[in-house]
């Protein structure tokens, strides 16, 4: 079982800040943590708990959300692992290519 809890963002901190970005190659997503970590001290959460991939993919997409919500701008990383996660529901995960991918 799945405990949810309502997270704060604090005010001086945007999804922006964490600034996304993705190896063309590899497909890798890299961020800037302190965001990530300065949002678990606000909220009273070891920042440990949010270096799983699965924990914080979930985090950034709700924090994404909320993001869209407020009016912030579309994430160009953020939308394309969307897009990944979508698919891979829709046609399972080995039938998506990560990444931006490259037509031969």
């Amino acid at each position: 079982m799945k405990l949810v809890k309502h997270i704060e963002i604090p005010v001086d901190i945007s999804f922006d800040d964490l600034q996304l970005s993705r190896d063309p190659v590899t497909g890798a997503v890299a961020f800037d943590l302190e965001p990530v970590e300065r949002v678990c001290e606000a909220n009273d959460i070891d920042a440990d708990t949010f270096l799983t991939d699965d924990n914080i993919g979930a985090l950034l997409s709700a924090w994404y959300q909320a993001h869209l919500a407020s009016g912030g701008a579309p994430d160009p990383v953020q939308e394309q692992l969307l897009a990944e996660v979508e698919a891979e529901d829709a046609f399972g995960l080995i039938n998506v290519q990560e990444g931006p991918g490259t037509l031969q």
